[in-house]
């Protein structure tokens, strides 16, 4: 079966055995640990997924916003070698947001009943 670049390895492909446990497994790690309370999430994937792109959007927001003032912020309390560590980190963080956000998307859209075909 066919799944398109950015698929998570953890999740099996759209419609082999067990899909969408694999996939609310994999969703319910990219949420907070609290939303596994919500037996609402797991009995219903879409939503949970619906709730991790809404989760993980926010988290490449407050990523962006906290690489833009951390220097100032930081600067009277962290030496620079510090901050240039915390900029890094940022760094690093952004962009396997960026990709756990495509992915979680590209679930969503599966649970939603998209059909994913090879590009030729």
């Amino acid at each position: 079966m066919y799944v398109p670049p950015g698929w998570p390895a953890e999740v099996r492909p759209p419609g082999s055995p067990d899909w969408k446990v694999s996939a609310v497994s994999w969703l319910l790690d990219a949420v907070p640990p609290d939303y596994r309370a919500y037996g609402v999430l797991r009995r219903h994937p879409l939503a949970l997924a619906r709730m991790a792109r809404q989760q993980v959007a926010a988290s490449i927001q407050a990523a962006r916003e906290g690489y833009r003032g951390a220097a100032v912020d930081l600067k009277e309390h962290l030496p620079p070698h510090a901050i240039e560590a915390v900029l890094d980190a940022y760094r690093q963080e952004g962009p396997r947001l960026v990709r756990l956000a495509e992915s979680v998307a590209l679930v969503e859209r599966a649970l939603r009943g998209e059909h994913f075909l090879p590009r030729l």
